[in-house]
């Protein structure tokens, strides 16, 4: 196996695999065996893959996050504890993956919201700089809620999760997810005017604005 990468190739596994729990797979693991390491991956791959997609919605990004999370398996089998299923723990992995992988798309997705706004033909520059201001003024708001409450404007707001798709992706309650989308609204809101935002609730074509969206 090479550090950083991983190959494995997904073959249908024997009766006698199948019947190897996911603990004993583990501990093998844990051990250096690379056998057990196969069946772990062949075993649990598409369910990641599954997951990780459902999350960043891009498929080369999340073929390499599954590379990621095995790989993290592979390094830290000996440390797992046994106080959850290893399948649980695997999704924790990938969850963690996943966030880290939006989190850092973020604010590359903004600026591109930026860029195309100030293409736009039928803008005049008075518009575009104020659509670049709001912006701005939206992302610096959003960086001063909590964790949690970013992490959910995040995933329903920007990438468009549905609140029963990000309460799996997170394992909370779904009524965990529509509180924290309440409160993190209302802060924003609450920001935005004491920033001296009059908050739009559509564009001038009649669509949504993306800080009406998200407040």
């Amino acid at each position: 196996m090479n550090d950083g990468k991983l190959a494995y190739a997904t073959c249908p596994a024997t009766e006698a695999e199948e019947s190897i729990s996911d603990e004993m797979l583990l501990k093998s693991v844990a051990e250096g065996d690379k056998t057990a390491m196969h069946i772990m991956f062949a075993r649990h791959r598409a369910r990641v893959l599954h997951f990780i997609q459902r999350t960043v919605r891009n498929p080369g990004i999340a073929e390499d996050l599954v590379s990621q999370v095995f790989l993290d398996v592979w390094r830290s089998a000996n440390r797992f504890e046994y106080r959850a299923r290893v399948s649980t723990w695997l999704l924790s992995i990938a969850r963690f993956k996943a966030i880290n992988s939006l989190r850092e798309r973020i604010h590359e997705s903004i600026d591109q919201d930026d860029v195309h706004g100030i293409a736009d033909a039928g803008d005049t520059p008075d518009i575009a700089l104020d659509r670049k201001e709001t912006n701005g003024i939206l992302r610096a708001c959003i960086a001063k809620l909590s964790p949690a409450h970013r992490e959910i404007i995040d995933m329903v707001y920007e990438r468009e999760n549905s609140p029963s798709e990000v309460s799996e992706m997170l394992d909370i309650p779904l009524a965990t997810v529509k509180s924290r989308m309440f409160y993190a609204r209302k802060q924003l809101a609450s920001m935005l005017v004491n920033a001296g935002f009059e908050v739009p609730t559509s564009t001038r074509r009649g669509k949504q604005s993306h800080l009406a969206a998200c407040i």
